[in-house]
Parts: C-alpha cells; structure tokens; sequence
C-alpha cells in the first residue's frame, strides 16, 4: 500500500542527545575532550576578563575547531551554516534546538584570541595525557617523520624580491603570468600572499610550490601521537623538529627513535646518541650512518615497520583533517589547524583503543 505524505505540523519533545546514537564514536570523544576542557578552566580564566559582555565560550570554540578536522568541514562559515541543522553538531557543542548559533565572523575573531594563548596546544598536551593515564602509550619506542603542506599561495604570488609592487599580478582573478625561462628559489623569490611559506617539494619529479612542514611524533604501541608542531620547509627541518620533539615528549634514557632514510645522517645520528636516544632510522645502501651495532638487533626491524604508522596519520590529517592545503596564512595559524588534525586523529584512535 502506498504512503501518504503528512504535511500537518506536529509538536514533539526531542533534544539532541535523543537523536544521537549511543554507540557512536562521537559519545567517546566528547567525554575525553570534556575532561580535557576542565582541566585548562584555570587557563581560560586568565585569557579572560571578567567585566564585560559575555563572548562564545572557549569550550565551544575549541569543541568546533575540532569538528572541522573530524568531519571535514571546508570553512568556518560551513561549520556555522551546518550548526543550524545538524543536531549531531548541537549536542557536540552543548546547544540546545532553539539555540542561537554564533556568527562566523565573531567565530573567527574569538578563534583568534585561543591562537594567541596556545590553547591548542594545551589541548593536545591534555588529551595525550589521559591517553598515558589509560595506559596507551609506549614510553620507550617512538617514530618521527615528517610531511609537506600546501600554503593558501599559489605559484602566481610567488615574486622576486626586487620586483616592485606596481608589477606584481592581479591575484583576485586568473590572470596568466610567464614564468618560463625564471629561476625561483627561496632566496631570490618572495611569496606575496604568504611570505613565510617555503618552496619546496619531496621529489624530483614534482614542482615546488608554497609549503610548510608539518611534524609528528609516534608512539610505537598503538601509533598514537605524542608530540607534533608545523614549521617553515627549510629541507632540514625534518631532521631539526625531531630531537626538539624527541626531547619534550621522554625523558627515559635508553628509548629507539625510528625515522626513514632522510634522517640518516651523520649529524643527526650523532645528536640522538649524545642525547641518550637510539636511532633506529632507515639505512642508506651507501655513506650510512648506521652500522651492524644498531641493525643487528630484532628492535631494528620492529622500528622499521612500526614507523610506516605515519604515513596513516599523514593520509587521515590530510584527507579527513582537511590539511593538504592548509586554510590560514603563516606559521602560527597554520600551527593552530595542523595541532586541532592530530588532536582530532588521537581523539579518533582513543575511541576505539579505551573500552566502553
């Protein structure tokens, strides 16, 4: 029998927590991010005055950076526009149905003042604890790596430096600009839209363009991340993130640090060991730092598997934490997105790592 479609109104008692499911992932990571919140309520009182007219929580701030890097949300006027129907979305960050949501342009201009405190990286550092706390984390294994960005640039805003400013092109529309028989380098060119965005580029065979480098810290037990920052691409910063890195997440002596073959280097090698730390980093076939004392060992071979588990951060921050091209100009906001994708990739795997 065909359905009739009712088109009366109807008056119903529905709050977002009804219509969220209880076994869904999301129920675990509020009570982790939660308990995270409380913990930093001594830090936003300090960020805060108390006169005044009342501003967006910093809770519901941070709660909604997070929702972007979990669900992939383009921009903050998206994340606002979807908060007025998605109930999911409402009961993530306490709002009621009726609710009025926030503006995007007071989101951004309240954003702002947690990059200025580095909430962010408060946030991390809380969850990556109660992680500890659960018994998650390896305290002596590790691997690092890193990976390239693309900055909100594109070639066109990449100038030389004595180009005055009369001839710099038109980046409001798709202008075509010549770039054949140049030379650019880092040295020589300037980036108009973002000048603290590097050219770079991992191989040969790609062009490079306007990047920064993103670095991740890994437990070796369940490859969750225990330190992470973002930097300019200097083509050694890989090498240079990792001891800094290294050096805040252990104190242990004695811990293996896996990396791949970009890291085997004499300097590096030799900084590591001075450090108490040992490098389990991919043997080059030739001029390798890395001899039969290190190699020989099972360890070794365990380290050079279990660091692959980057390439799976990488792939989510990339893909679902939406940091291929990065939506902020300069090393400090770009920070702030790139610590909200690894909250958000670490917030995902505690999910499913703590028991009900």
């Amino acid at each position: 029998m065909r359905g009739i479609v009712d088109h009366q109104p109807r008056f119903v008692s529905l709050t977002p927590e009804d219509v969220v499911p209880k076994n869904h992932p999301i129920r675990k990571i509020r009570v982790i991010v939660d308990k995270a919140l409380a913990e930093m309520d001594s830090l936003f009182d300090r960020i805060y005055s108390t006169v005044g007219r009342p501003s967006i929580p910093p809770e519901r701030l941070i709660k909604a950076m997070l929702l972007v890097a979990l669900y992939t949300i383009r921009s903050e006027r998206q994340l606002c526009e979807r908060l007025q129907y998605d109930l999911l979305f409402k009961w993530f960050l306490d709002f009621n149905i009726d609710d009025e949501i926030f503006d995007p342009s007071t989101f951004s201009k309240n954003r702002d003042r947690l990059l200025d405190a580095e909430v962010t990286s408060e946030l991390f550092n809380r969850v990556v604890s109660q992680a500890r706390k659960a018994g998650l984390l390896s305290e002596e294994h590790f691997s690092v790596d890193g990976t390239l960005l693309d900055a909100w640039a594109s070639q066109k805003s990449v100038r030389p430096k004595d180009e005055p400013e009369d001839q710099h092109p038109d980046l409001s529309t798709n202008n075509w600009v010549d770039f054949s028989g140049t030379k650019r380098t880092n040295q020589r060119n300037t980036r108009i839209t973002d000048p603290e965005a590097l050219l770079a580029r991992k191989s040969n065979g790609e062009a490079a363009r306007p990047r920064y480098c993103g670095h991740a810290l890994i437990e070796n037990r369940n490859g969750l991340v225990v330190a992470t920052s973002l930097s300019q691409a200097t083509g050694t910063a890989e090498r240079e993130a990792a001891l800094q890195l290294m050096k805040g997440a252990t104190k242990t002596k004695g811990t293996t640090l896996a990396a791949d073959k970009s890291y085997d280097t004499k300097e590096f090698v030799a900084d590591c060991r001075e450090a108490g730390i040992t490098p389990h980093v991919a043997a080059k076939k030739k001029y390798s730092a890395i001899d039969g004392r290190t190699t020989r060992h099972i360890g070794y071979e365990i380290s050079q598997r279990k660091r692959k588990l980057s390439e799976q951060i990488f792939g989510w921050a990339k893909t679902v934490g939406a940091t291929r091209k990065l939506r902020f100009i300069g090393v400090g906001r770009c920070s702030e997105q790139w610590i909200i994708a690894m909250t958000g990739f670490n917030l995902v795997r505690m999910a499913k790592l703590i028991p009900e």
